[in-house]
């Protein structure tokens, strides 16, 4: 099998008053690592967002995320701007039972705010630059970041940036024909790089 060579894709940091795209739905089953990028991006345009206050406590989000069968949400404040994403790693792992430990509080008292990846952290990606990658490409950029998820977005429809998209390692792999891992852990790149022979 020839060797191919995969770029990270351009990306930057969130915006402020950024929004997200609402509804269309259909994502192909299987990939393979040339496949176009959006054949693995979660079509916020086609997908209703599953979407949480940062007030929220994170036993309500995990009920939330099990509910709506996602391991991600988009943190929204009042007037539906992005405020960050919170994942059930987020939730479920380290973070969460640092801070319980660090406060001397209960799992059942932390907020969502208190664990989320704020929307300043938070890298995106334009989907001009989507429309013209492979899942390769979107899994390298993962990798290099050190991140499970990313978000895309658009701002030709005027001045404001909008989130249309999500990619998601999990997502990905299990479009690889990956056997599905544990909620908590997700699949490591080394796996989805090997299910794909890079």
């Amino acid at each position: 099998m020839e060797s191919q060579t995969y770029r990270t894709l351009p990306h930057s940091t969130l915006k402020a008053e950024t929004t997200y795209h609402l509804p269309d739905e259909s994502m192909p089953l299987h990939v393979n690592a040339n496949s176009p990028a959006v054949d693995v991006m979660t079509d916020l345009r086609r997908i209703s967002t599953v979407t949480v206050a940062s007030d929220t406590l994170i036993d309500d989000a995990n009920q939330k995320m099990i509910a709506h069968g996602v391991r991600t949400l988009i943190v929204v404040d009042e007037r539906r701007h992005v405020i960050g994403i919170v994942t059930s790693t987020d939730i479920l792992g380290e973070k969460s039972m640092q801070l319980t430990h660090q406060r001397g509080a209960r799992h059942a008292e932390i907020q969502v705010g208190d664990v989320m990846t704020p929307s300043g952290r938070l890298e995106v990606t334009d989907l001009k630059i989507v429309l013209n990658s492979k899942v390769g490409d979107v899994l390298e950029t993962l990798k290099r970041s050190r991140r499970q998820h990313a978000l895309v977005v658009d701002d030709t429809n005027g001045a404001r940036q909008m989130v249309v998209g999500i990619f998601s390692s999990t997502q990905i792999a299990h479009q690889l024909g990956l056997v599905p891992a544990p909620p908590e852990t997700g699949h490591t790149f080394a796996e989805i790089e090997t299910a794909i022979g890079l």
